[in-house]
Formats: structure tokens, sequence, C-alpha cells
């Protein structure tokens, strides 16, 4: 019998998958289960995947690499997609694919199957991590082949087969968690118009709910790597699992936004992310501190690419690679500690300092000084606008300017 390995979550989707692989290509379907923080859902994953007629299930604990590997080299870029989203799903799907495939070359299995809808970006995030790493295998994405339109239909579709899922009709969010994120899609977010529920949030609480008085934390950067809180070593999961409770009970990382799919709509979300948007602001905190002018323009702009790489499912290609060995050096000097202040959904610098700082208070005092001599400004100005002053001077000769 040839077998299918299925990336699952234990949702609706992958909940109906396996028994529909099973009915329509009378394939084997082990599941995987890819455990990247996700908590207490892993739980009953076990349980439910073999009642739902796979023959085994991996549970992978992939949080360590999530971080170090992927999140922490897209911190270190900057890249935040359209100005607010901070690639929760995206970088995540990579990794989910190159467990896949290395389970898949161990089962001898002939195919790869995902719960990805024909209307999303993670079908493509999912389809070129595998050909990218093993384009021999075989993809299957049954919301591309079903009859099922609809998230009621597959609810149906669970209900007539005794299968048990997270969903119903009158909670139809569609939500993807892992230790970076959580978000909120469908139902009545479907509609912009609608401001989100005040018990939508699942990691933290909205900002009118959050406590009066500011919460203080220093973080320790090391090359761009975020490794100390409060001044105690702590390792990178413990870290962002106490950031995510930090920041969740300020109010900290909530993003209703409509953005681009790759796939060419307009989508609605809703995104938690506490610990992850403070990470994003105390690293920028200190590059403001420890790069120069030219080095971080340049890299902004870098950034804007870097994250449509990770949101398009581009992960694994050249150029991702030669854009991190880009980044790696501009990290050299990004070590240092950002005093952070969270009060009521804000997140900001309370002071930052490093051994490597580029700010230099005798230079830019306004007070008196003896290191900068004013009068040098004059010609700088000079030379700097020169190009103006003969522009200037073109229209007047010829009449352009009256």
């Amino acid at each position: 019998m040839k077998k299918v390995v299925l990336a699952y979550s234990g949702g609706l989707d992958t909940s109906i998958i396996i028994p529909w692989l099973k009915e329509t290509y009378g394939y084997e379907v082990i599941a995987m289960a890819a455990d990247l923080g996700q908590g207490e859902e892993l739980a009953p994953l076990q349980e439910k995947a073999i009642k739902s007629g796979a023959s085994k299930l991996y549970i992978e604990d992939l949080r360590e690499e999530f971080l170090t590997e992927f999140i922490f080299p897209t911190l270190k870029a900057g890249a935040v997609y359209e100005g607010d989203y901070l690639l929760g799903t995206s970088f995540a799907r990579p990794l989910i694919a190159r467990r896949l495939v290395e389970i898949a070359e161990k089962e001898g299995a002939v195919a790869i199957a995902h719960g990805a809808t024909g209307k999303g970006n993670d079908q493509v995030r999912f389809e070129l991590s595998v050909k990218a790493l093993n384009p021999d295998l075989e993809i299957i994405a049954p919301w591309r082949i079903w009859d099922l339109k609809s998230r009621e239909d597959c609810i149906d579709y669970a209900e007539a087969r005794g299968i048990p899922v997270p969903v119903t009709k009158d909670r139809p969010y569609s939500m993807d968690r892992n230790l970076w994120h959580l978000s909120h899609e469908g139902g009545d977010l479907e509609d912009p118009w609608n401001e989100p529920k005040r018990d939508l949030y699942l990691l933290g609480v909205s900002p009118e709910d959050a406590p009066d008085e500011a919460t203080y934390l220093e973080l320790g950067f090391e090359q761009g790597v975020p490794t100390t809180l409060n001044g105690e070593k702590i390792a990178p999961v413990a870290l962002l699992e106490t950031l995510n409770e930090m920041g969740g009970k300020n109010g900290i990382g909530i993003v209703d936004m409509v953005e681009n799919r790759l796939v060419g709509m307009k989508s609605r979300g809703v995104y938690e992310t506490p610990g992850g948007t403070i990470l994003y602001m105390a690293h920028q905190a200190l590059e403001h501190l420890t790069l120069d002018r030219l080095t971080l323009h340049y890299k902004e702009q870098l950034a804007l690419k870097y994250a449509e790489i990770v949101y398009d499912g581009v992960w694994y290609s050249p150029l991702r690679e030669a854009l991190d060995a880009f980044v790696n050096v501009t990290q050299k000097n990004v070590t240092g500690i950002v005093r952070v202040k969270l009060y009521k959904g804000n997140c900001t610098s309370a002071g930052v300092k490093s051994p490597y700082s580029l700010y230099n208070e005798a230079y830019a005092t306004f007070g008196e000084d003896g290191v900068y001599d004013q009068k040098d400004a004059g010609g700088f100005i000079n030379l700097f606008g020169l190009p103006l002053k003969v522009r200037a001077l073109m229209e007047k000769e010829s009449g352009l300017r009256k």
C-alpha cells in the first residue's frame, strides 16, 4: 500500500483529510504534527489522529529550530510584511515542510498532503518547500480537488464520520497558533468593517483591559540575537514564552490588517504576536544605536524584500541565503541591552546601551563642545545643495522661473 504523509494539526481541515485520503486514494495515511508551541492543542492529537484513520502520528518538537533557524534570522533582517505582519504563519511552513519531507523519506512515502486551501498562501509555501527539498514527492492538496466548498461543508463531513473538530458554525474562525503568534481569519472578520470581538483574543487581552501600570523589562542581544532577560541568560523557547505572557497581559502585539495575499486577493486577518512585537521593537532600538546611517537605510530596503521572500514561501532559495549573509555582517555589533516599557498595547524603548554604540554625546550635545566646528556645516551645505542651486540658476536664465 502506498503511503502519504499529512501535515496534521487536528483542526477542521486536516481532521477530515485523513478519511478523505483513504477513501479517495486508498493510501496509508501517516500524520505529522509539528510542535511549534501550540501548547495544549497537541495533547489530544495522538488519539484523535488514530481514530480519524491515520496509521500513526509523529509529533515533532521543532520549537528550538523554529526560533533559531527561522524566526531569529527574520528578526535580524527586520522583515515585516506590509508594515504590520510579523510573518508568524509564513516562516513556520518551510520548517514543517522540511520535516514532512524527512519523514516521507524515512517511511518510503510517495506523497505529501496538506490542508491549505486553494485561495491561500500556505499552499504555495508548503509546495515550494517540498519541490526545493525533494522534487520527486507527489503533492496532494485536497482543497483543490474535493467537492467540499465551505467550512460548513467540512463540519458536516466530519459530523457524518464521527470526527470531532474544534470548530463550530457559531465560531467558524480559521486559526493558526505557534510560539510566535496566533492568527484569526474567517467568520465575521471577513467584513473589514467589523471590529474584532473582545473575546477573540487568546494570547492576551485587549489594550483596554490591560493593567493601569506599566511593565518594564530588559532584553540583552548578542549580534542581533536575544540572549538575556532582565540580566539573566535564558534559552530561546523560554524567552519567547515569557515575553508572550508579559506582552499578552499588557495588550501588546494585536494587529488587525487587510493584506495582499500572494495569490492575488486581499484578506483580512487579526494577529496576536505579543513576544514577537517586543523583540522587533527592542532589536530595532539597538540597531538605531549601533548601525551607521548608510547601512541602516540600505538594510531597511532589504527588509522589504526579505519579508516578501518569507511571505511568498521562497525560503529555500539562493536569494534568501545571500540576504542572510548580508544581514549577519550588519549584526556583528548589534550587541547590547534595551529597556522596554509595556503599557496598554504600547511597546516602547525606555533606554538602550551598547559597547558598540555610535552615539557620541560629545558630538551630539546641545551644550558647549570642543570637537565639532559648526563653521564646517556651511561648506557642507554649499556642496550638498549645489545641484539645486545650479538648476535654479538655469531655470532663472532660461525664463522657466519668473
